[in-house]
């Protein structure tokens, strides 16, 4: 199932590649020193309907470009449009949908700029398939207050509707399935999802999770198993470490952390870090934490740039700390696995200005956060890169 996962990180680096750069031609009409690159985005193994991204660089705006390809039901008119970036020429773009009549196969597709052939390629288009609904439920039976995603793709020939929802006795509400355009599945028009977060206190048990379309009509269900932890389950109890505590020079990053003795002045910032090996699936978007030294309770999130080097899951949040508060050392507390384990750390609270704390988060948040948004921007757009494809997944 194709762009479920809430967040896909990947260990990549590059930018998109030219996949169709018309070699040896000389350069005539249209053309910008001969050289002129063809970026096909979702052009391998796509259903009839889904979308293909066409991008053309180095081709003069004063010239029509088009795209022509049995794989279209008729030739396609690129739009032109300004640099998007400093040093970036014009280009020519489309996203135009594979015809439903395309057989699946390889497809030939030829660039035409002022009549001449300047680039050309192939678009790989596979067999229509039935609608699918798609419950995700990852490692098997969902915990109490885990997050369910849902999706129903039914870009075959003949659907119509885009009022879908899902309802079941496990959900505190009937979920609206959407499309979003801006979204990883933005090349597949009917591919419609949406998420349910289960009550907290959910009994353990089989649910119907029922797929209805306009008016209410049903059309398809998959069961859904819940099973709050149990003891002898890993994340019963978990393998919790923390909270420690972090910010400033003396600790400026999560490394440096430390359950007692950090000093932070009063009106300073700390940051709070979690460690578990078994989390609780049913409360990584509730963790919080909490002391009277805290203008208000913080909540972790979980820090996803650490999701691929062998160490346990993370969760990090910036506190202010309070700015009446007496010089002392005062409780930090998080409670986790539904209230079954509760760990304190001590924070040192100095007088105003007299701390080693900053206010602004520390250097290395700041560059883990942005090392992580790196890593998702590159590795969608690349995922996406001729392929277009994803799977399901479960939220950060």
């Amino acid at each position: 199932m194709k762009g479920i996962l809430k967040v896909l990180a990947l260990a990549v680096a590059g930018v998109l590649w030219p996949v169709g750069v018309a070699a040896g031609q000389d350069a005539g009409d249209g053309r910008r020193g001969g050289e002129v690159q063809l970026l096909l985005n979702g052009a391998f193994d796509s259903r009839p309907g889904e979308l293909i991204d066409i991008d053309v660089r180095g081709v003069a705006e004063r010239v029509a470009v088009r795209v022509v390809s049995p794989a279209f039901d008729r030739p396609v008119e690129l739009t032109p449009y300004a640099p998007r970036t400093p040093g970036e020429g014009r280009g020519h773009h489309a996203r135009p949908a594979v015809s439903a009549t395309a057989r699946p196969g390889s497809h030939p597709l030829t660039v035409e700029a002022g009549g001449r052939v300047v680039a050309e390629d192939r678009v790989e288009v596979g067999p229509a398939r039935r609608p699918r609904f798609t419950v995700a439920s990852p490692g098997g039976p969902l915990r109490p207050g885990q997050r369910l995603w849902m999706a129903y793709d039914d870009l075959y020939p003949g659907e119509t509707g885009t009022a879908f929802s899902v309802r079941s006795s496990a959900f505190r509400a009937s979920v609206s399935l959407a499309h979003d355009p801006g979204g990883p599945d933005w090349n597949n028009p009917r591919l419609f999802a949406g998420s349910a977060e289960l009550p907290p206190a959910l009994e353990d048990g089989t649910y119907r999770v029922v797929l209805t379309g306009p008016g209410g009509r049903a059309i398809d269900e998959r069961p859904l198993t819940v099973r709050a932890a149990r003891p002898g389950d890993r994340d019963y109890l978990g393998r919790a470490r923390g909270p420690a505590l972090f910010g400033g020079p003396a600790a400026p990053g999560p490394d440096a952390a430390r359950v007692y003795g950090h000093a932070v002045a009063a009106g300073g910032t700390v940051h709070v870090l979690w460690q578990d090996e078994a989390p609780d699936a049913g409360e990584e978007e509730r963790l919080r934490a909490t002391s009277p030294a805290f203008a208000h309770p913080v909540r972790l999130r979980r820090d996803d740039s650490k999701a691929a080097d062998g160490q346990d899951p993370r969760y990090l949040g910036p506190a202010r700390v309070r700015e009446d508060l007496e010089p002392g050392r005062y409780p930090v507390t998080v409670v986790s696995h539904h209230g079954r384990v509760k760990r304190t750390g001590r924070l040192t609270v100095t007088g105003s200005g007299t701390s080693a704390s900053v206010d602004a988060p520390s250097p290395a948040v700041l560059a883990g956060a942005g090392a992580a948004a790196v890593v998702v921007v590159t590795g969608a757009v690349l995922l996406r890169r001729r392929t277009a494809r994803a799977t399901a997944r479960p939220p950060r």
